[in-house]
């Protein structure tokens, strides 16, 4: 990569931005909030992220990204352009950007990506596949015939993908990932307990005692809310031993797709797969168990990356700094790059 080279890994809950040789730039939330009655932009990231649930009827604070991909280009366009603004000053002239999108985008949800990349004005635009990504990020050589799995759980999506000859051989995207865990224990909440939370507060809790294995020891979390009874706040405590049951479905989602991927793999890369196991990546695979479960229903290891958030943005990186070294770049994106004059 060159000094105005920058990787973005756009996901739907957070924007992380890479630069060769200063690492990770920015780490902000994917959140925009917009004053409805002048059409003014009150924040972005973080600040935004700080109105989530709390704002006035006349602004509005949401995550322009739905499920991995832009689902208000408007509003996504501007967060991309003030969130890039902000590391722009590390980056000279005009710069080249590597973008990450789901393995089952399609070609308008793709588009949508890169057009709203050109308009913060970048050079030329690139675009990578998130597990290839990933893999690249978590130290693997994909370029060589040795297959390679991984598993990525972000925000808005799940990438399952076997890859090979720096390409994807097959491929799994699901839109079910770490924001539907935080949704059923909204749902949970309001049903067992008869409270309404926010996002942030699901978020919380999914962090603080989320699992989908019983623990050994019970975990405890304060959850403070609205009762849906009396309409007054309202503290309750929620035990790890109750809530692991409620990703069932989720995770059965999962570990399916995750099957899939296998039985259409070629036989003769499973034992390449068998022998390094199976790389899991992204923020949605912290939660407590995940890789166990998986482990069992599959039958492979599972191995959680090092640097398990950042090994998207990284990857993409290293791929964008292969652009210069290798004569047909685009071998190791499976998709074409695209370049923008």
């Amino acid at each position: 990569m060159f000094g105005n080279d920058i990787s973005i890994d756009l996901g739907t809950t957070t924007m992380l931005v890479y630069i060769k040789g200063k690492g990770i730039v920015l780490n902000e939330p994917t959140v925009i909030a917009v004053n409805t009655d002048t059409n003014v932009v009150m924040g972005v990231g973080t600040e935004a992220l700080e109105m989530l649930g709390r704002t006035p009827p006349n602004i509005q604070a949401v995550h322009p990204l739905h499920d991995g991909v832009i689902s208000n280009y408007t509003l996504a366009q501007e967060m991309i352009r003030r969130l890039i603004k902000k590391v722009l000053h590390r980056v000279p002239g005009r710069p080249r950007i590597m973008m990450c999108v789901p393995s089952g985008v399609t070609d308008v949800e793709q588009r949508a990506v890169i057009d709203a990349a050109r308009e913060v004005g970048a050079k030329d635009i690139y675009v990578i596949e998130e597990p290839v990504a990933a893999a690249l990020g978590a130290g693997f050589d994909i370029s060589r015939a040795h297959g390679t799995m991984v598993i990525d759980i972000g925000g808005g999506t799940t990438d399952i993908a076997v890859m090979s000859l720096g390409g994807v051989v097959v491929s799994r995207s699901m839109k079910i990932a770490g924001d539907e865990f935080t949704e059923e224990i909204v749902r949970y909440v309001r049903k067992e307990m008869q409270l309404h939370i926010g996002p942030r507060t699901a978020e919380k809790i999914k962090q603080t005692i989320g699992c989908v294995i019983k623990r050994d020891k019970e975990v405890l979390c304060d959850a403070l809310g609205i009762s849906a009874i009396t309409g007054l706040p309202k503290l309750v405590t929620i035990s790890s031993h109750d809530i692991y049951g409620i990703f069932e479905e989720l995770v059965i989602n999962i570990i399916e797709r995750a099957k899939e991927v296998l039985e259409e793999t070629p036989p003769e890369l499973h034992a390449d797969i068998i022998r390094d196991g199976v790389i899991l990546t992204g923020g949605g695979s912290l939660i407590f168990g995940l890789d166990k479960r998986i482990e069992e229903a599959i039958g492979v290891k599972c191995i959680l990356a090092d640097n398990i958030v950042e090994c998207v943005v990284k990857g993409a990186g290293y791929a964008l700094d292969q652009i210069d070294t290798v004569t047909d770049p685009t071998h190791i994106f499976h998709k074409k790059a695209y370049i923008h004059e």
